[in-house]
């Protein structure tokens, strides 16, 4: 009999992975040990070869439900002999070389147990076991142990304890481990008057049914909640947090209710019930069962986001209530979610009439995950990845030879991402950096990250855009530590992510990159956002652009899509009647000559979709980040469908200054009195067109799309229809193609500078 080393690496800590070898072994009546450290998983047992190799088998083969292998080896080593087979203590090497769980959605068998009367955990708020709840939000340090968690101060009751140290228990090692005997206690916040041991949760559906708002502390930070069907409520919800018109995500007590307010297909309700329940975007049916407040909630837009219960405490209110509640992040508008319960209590006790908190703290802030669906072809989007999904990324074609690269990211849809151990970590989304709370909150993550992984980075890999936070941060990063620095291109950025994601870093063939989003610094100096890149033999080269218009009032300019339309538009005559009246005499008479004198010009896709949207639509100044492009593609979609077009007749335009020219003809449907959906319908479908013009001009076909732009669900849906299976065509799969999915792409630049 020989002994065998098994390393198993990946997300196996905090998933029940020990306690599964533990039970696997005893069954295959095998001797030896399993445990936990910095790097994985390790176990030893006394087998044959043969033996060995079928265990190590039948581990990979029925592997826990949240784990992921990323890597495993197996060896022989010096002879021991074991009597039986143990879980042994967890050791802490100098080196990290695991990937951290991300919080989990409340599983099946925690809810069964939380809606059966004979359970002792019978709706306990806070049930959880290996195999759901939080993991990322309340790690301290690694490996993933209770104390190094936000729950080593709750002391198990004998019952849990004895769980908790049963390896053929669900709880094994269940970090989170509790009940209502040794409880996460719950306080309610009114008034200046906090009321510790709260439990009568029928309060909070009270204060719901009387038009109350209510802040709710969950796994990721504190959600703002009202009633979804109460237009009063929601209007002053709106008028506190100071959120005019963007749109707010719901939560609904179930996928049935869901059904009978909105369209769901397969792919949507598989996403909804996933184990990192994200908000979905969803169409609403023309009657909803429920009668939620449309008109308050999103409106012009057609989507609504919408996701279920996560936590058994919003499942039993959800449940309790039977309608569906605003459930939008607790914070201030511009700020970032809030997590702390002092900061909670000073800042949305303004906004909330009451605060259900509760004694597990938060280490790290998360807000909920954001994804799409298009309607016709079912391209998954991701729009925001956060809460449920990070901080891990999983690619195992990427080799970053054991190298450790920081990538810094941008400013408006802010991540950090890193590589440790040939593991790559992307943090959840961090908001909009020019707040302070943001920049703060960043470097919360960047420090959480750091302390739990201790990486030793070698290389900081900024955008080129040098007033940007993150390339500040990084900067004095690496003039603190002495390393390298490399400045990337924001738009190759974006292109290095989506090939990487599709497995093209290597590939043979020559590809067109089309890059397009609203703001990045262009090689030249000016601002790009309309971009063609090529990709062949590991170069990317700019090879075509929309053309080029005047950029001029920086960030007002991003804000207001009427001076995109006065950039674009105003050498023509003919625009002036419909750009003049955007504007006060004063301000036409300003910009006039900021417009004569202005050096820089901008290229940016971006800017002409707001462009399109201010002089069509009207929509001339943005609430909330690409408002008047959102509002846009949903005037463009209802066209579309309600003329049920099979291959709109597309009118060519030039290829060179195409957004001038594009702009030019949008004037001449204007006057030719045109309907207003049908011009949008109509620039949509040119823009299809173009790219097809495009590619074919330079012979390619292999095409990877990139960058905001391409969160618009009926443009990805009109590429793929209009391909007619003519060119190989690539999305984004697990990051966005906004600006959060750029430190990918600054990763993978780092490694091939290194």
């Amino acid at each position: 009999m020989q002994t065998y080393h098994i390393h198993i690496k990946g997300i196996v800590q905090g998933v029940g992975f020990r306690p599964f070898v533990y039970q696997l072994a005893v069954q295959k009546q095998l001797t030896g040990w399993v445990n936990n450290t910095t790097d994985g998983v390790h176990i030893e047992i006394n087998a044959d070869e043969n033996a060995a190799q079928l265990f190590l088998k039948e581990i990979l083969n029925h592997l826990p439900p949240l784990a992921v292998v990323t890597d495993y080896s197996i060896k022989k080593v010096v002879n021991q002999h074991f009597n039986g087979f143990k879980i042994i203590k967890s050791e802490s090497n100098a080196t990290t070389n695991v990937l951290v769980t991300p919080d989990v959605a409340m599983c099946p068998d925690c809810r069964r147990e939380l809606y059966n009367p004979g359970d002792r955990r019978y709706q306990y708020p806070f049930i959880t076991c290996t195999n759901c709840g939080p993991r990322y939000s309340i790690i301290t340090a690694l490996p993933y142990d209770r104390p190094y968690t936000t729950m080593h101060k709750f002391k198990m009751c004998p019952v849990c304890q004895k769980e908790y140290d049963n390896p053929l228990e669900r709880r094994h090692f269940s970090q989170t481990n509790s009940c209502p005997d040794c409880s996460v206690e719950m306080q309610w916040y009114e008034n200046g008057e906090l009321t510790e041991h709260f439990t009568d949760l029928d309060k909070v559906i009270q204060y719901w049914k009387a038009g109350k708002i209510i802040a709710i502390k969950g796994i990721g930070g504190y959600l703002l909640t009202c009633d979804a069907t109460n237009k009063d409520a929601i209007k002053t919800l709106r008028k506190r947090k100071q959120r005019p018109t963007k749109p707010f995500a719901l939560m609904y007590p179930n996928i049935s209710a869901i059904e009978k307010d909105a369209f769901l297909n397969t792919d949507e309700k598989k996403e909804l019930d996933s184990r990192h329940a994200p908000i979905v975007l969803l169409r609403l049916k023309k009657q909803t069962a429920s009668k939620i407040a449309l008109g308050n909630i999103a409106k012009d837009l057609g989507r609504i986001g919408v996701m279920l219960p996560y936590t058994p405490l919003y499942d039993l209110l959800l449940q309790k209530f039977g309608k569906p509640i605003i459930a939008t992040s607790g914070n201030i508008t511009g700020s970032t979610i809030i997590y702390e319960d002092q900061i909670a209590i000073e800042h949305l006790s303004n906004i909330a009439d009451a605060l259900l908190m509760n004694n597990r703290e938060i280490v790290i802030p998360q807000d909920d995950g954001l994804v799409q669906f298009t309607a016709k072809h079912r391209q998954k989007i991701v729009l925001r990845r956060s809460r449920g999904k990070t901080p891990i990324y999983i690619n195992p074609d990427l080799d970053f030879q054991n190298k450790s690269i920081l990538a810094t990211g941008g400013m408006l849809k802010s991540v950090l991402a890193l590589t440790h151990q040939n593991n790559i970590f992307i943090s959840q989304y961090l908001g909009n950096t020019e707040s302070y709370d943001a920049q703060k909150n960043y470097e919360t993550t960047f420090n959480h990250l750091t302390n739990i992984l201790k990486p030793e980075i070698e290389t900081v890999v900024t955008d080129k855009h040098p007033d940007y936070f993150a390339t500040i941060f990084g900067k004095d990063y690496v003039q603190t530590k002495n390393i390298k620095h490399i400045v990337f291109q924001h738009h190759k950025a974006h292109f290095l992510s989506v090939l990487a994601e599709n497995h093209l870093l290597d590939s043979q063939e020559n590809i067109l990159g089309i890059v397009w989003d609203g703001t990045g610094l262009g090689d030249d100096g000016n601002i790009w956002g309309g971009e063609f890149f090529s990709y062949q033999n590991h170069q990317i080269e700019r090879i075509h652009h929309i053309g080029e218009f005047d950029f001029i009032l920086a960030d007002k300019m991003v804000k207001e899509p009427r001076i995109s339309a006065l950039a674009i538009g105003h050498k023509f005559e003919k625009a002036h009647k419909y750009l003049q009246p955007k504007f006060t005499k004063v301000e036409w008479q300003v910009y006039q000559k900021i417009l004569s004198d202005t050096r820089l010009k901008s290229t940016s896709m971006g800017r002409l979709f707001d462009a399109v949207a201010s002089i069509v639509f009207g929509y001339d100044k943005h609430h909330f980040d690409a408002e008047a492009s959102m509002k846009l593609e949903w005037q463009a979609t209802q066209f579309l469908e309600n003329n049920k077009t099979n291959g709109y007749k597309l009118t060519p335009y030039a290829y060179e200054n195409f957004s001038g020219f594009i702009f030019y003809q949008i004037i001449d449907d204007l006057i030719k009195n045109i309907d207003f959906q049908e011009i949008a319908a109509k620039f949509h479908l040119t823009l299809v067109n173009y790219i097809w013009q495009i590619a074919e001009k330079y012979g390619y076909e292999h095409l990877a799309f990139s960058g905001g732009v391409f969160q618009n669900a009926l443009l990805v849906d009109l590429l793929i229809e209009n391909n007619n299976n003519r060119k190989k065509l690539y999305f984004q799969k697990e990051v966005s193609p906004n600006d959060e999915g750029i430190v990918l792409g600054q990763l993978i630049y780092g490694m091939q500078q290194s």
